[in-house]
Parts: C-alpha cells; structure tokens; sequence
C-alpha cells in the first residue's frame, strides 16, 4: 500500500481521540470507527471495566486504546482525567461528547432528581469535556469536537422535558463553542440521531417503539454504525470546512 492509499484507508492516522459513552452502543460504535480510521482512541464510561470490550476490539485494529472511568457529570473528576489523557498520549485532536442518560416522565410526574440528573450528565457532562479539552484542542491546530445531541432536542417529545432540554442545550452549546474557536482551528459540530437500535431505545415500551417506527418516512430504525459514520466524517478531511453545524441522521423523522 502506498502512503496516499493509506492515509485514504486510515486519514485519522496519529491523531488521538476521546470518546465518552462508549462502553456500548453508538459510543463503541463511534470507537470503532475511529479506531478503524487510524486514530487512538481514550474510552470513557462510568467505570473502566465496562470499556474493556470496546478497548479490545479498538485494538485489533492496531491502534492503542485504553479505558477510563469517570462521572462526567464531575467537573473537577473530569478536568482531571482529560489531563492525564493529554499527558499519556502527548496531546488530543477529536473529542466525541456522547455520553448520555434518560429518566423519562411526564412532567407533572416528573423529580427533581430526574430533571438534574439527566441535564447533569448530558449537558452539563458535555460542557465538562468541551471546557477540558479546549486548550489541547487549540494546540493541535485542527482539533474537533463533535456533540451528539438528538432529533428530540429539535422536535421535543411528551414525556422527556428533561432529555429534550439536555439535546437542545448542546445545540446551543455547539453553536457557541463553534463561534468561539473557529479563530483557533478547531471544528465544532453536533450530531443529532433519530430512533437508533440500542440498549437504551430497547426499553421503549414494544406498542410505542412500533408507532414511532411507522413515523420513519425511510420505514426503519438507524443503525449505531450509521450515526458513527456521521462523525467520522466531521472528524476526518470531510469535515475541514464545517462548524457550527448540527448532522440530523433520522431517516427523515423530523421532517
């Protein structure tokens, strides 16, 4: 292989990523793609060990990947663990913000404690990350920074106020940030799945899974490889001309 087939087949050789949620799901698919992309890849969840998975089989693709534990809802614990990252791996270039929880219910039913919660760990769990990783993000010249957020946090939904106003407040969040470090080189964007298949849409009661289906306009449900492929390419050459930007991947539901 020459050097151009292989900066085409791995164009996120050398550069080193972070990626939180990923111990399943869209977070280890993401991973994976990085990983298959050339990139080394820093696994975040709420404890190392439920990254080992995703750690293995990143590796198998020849790059290094380790995992790491941390509430990112804990600013200090946070700000923490992305030093000793940039310290061990000698800088950072992409940082994925995908790391997210549900406590869905209607509003009069609805805590406290589930409306901080879940704007704790997704908003506030994004804007961690974001302020952490800022200044070695600068450095790389070219950083990227890409939040994923949810069709619900531009359609709303009955029954997740909270989840919605966490989603909406990335995209907001996304636009700032992207408005502020543009002048720096790094790229910042949002992506914005629709009804993915994962173990957290699997516990969507069967009836309303089959409704919210029918609603897709391409007649199924995404794919976690389909919403990786999105940031893929806002971290790889695709994206060099795009901030500020949100990427709906929802087969059309919010049309």
């Amino acid at each position: 292989m020459t050097d151009t087939e292989d900066k085409q087949a791995r164009p996120l050789a050398g550069k080193v990523a972070i990626v939180t949620g990923a111990s399943r799901g869209i977070g280890r698919a993401i991973a994976l793609d990085l990983a298959r992309a050339g990139a080394s890849v820093a696994c975040i969840a709420t404890s190392a060990e439920r990254c080992e998975e995703t750690v293995g089989l990143c590796s198998e693709f020849g790059v290094e990947a380790t995992a790491h534990g941390v509430d990112v809802a804990d600013h200090a614990a946070v700000t923490a663990l992305v030093g000793e990252i940039v310290k061990a791996r000698g800088g950072l270039d992409i940082l994925v913000n995908n790391a997210g929880v549900t406590r869905d219910q209607l509003l009069l039913r609805m805590t406290e404690e589930d409306f901080d919660r879940v704007i704790g760990v997704n908003l506030k769990g994004t804007w961690n990350f974001l302020k952490a990783a800022t200044r070695p993000l600068m450095k790389a010249g070219g950083g990227r920074i890409i939040n994923i957020a949810s069709v619900v946090g531009i359609t709303g939904n009955a029954g997740q106020a909270n989840y919605a106003a966490s989603k909406a407040g990335i995209l907001g969040l996304t636009r700032s940030a992207a408005k502020e470090l543009a002048g720096r080189g790094v790229r910042v964007n949002a992506v914005a799945p629709g009804f993915v298949a994962t173990d957290m849409t699997a516990a969507i009661d069967e009836q309303a899974a089959a409704s919210l289906k029918d609603s897709i306009p391409l007649g199924r449900v995404g794919a976690p490889e389909e919403i990786a492929a999105a940031v893929a390419f806002l971290a790889g050459p695709g994206g060099d001309y795009i901030t500020g930007q949100t990427l709906v991947v929802d087969g059309g539901l919010s049309l």
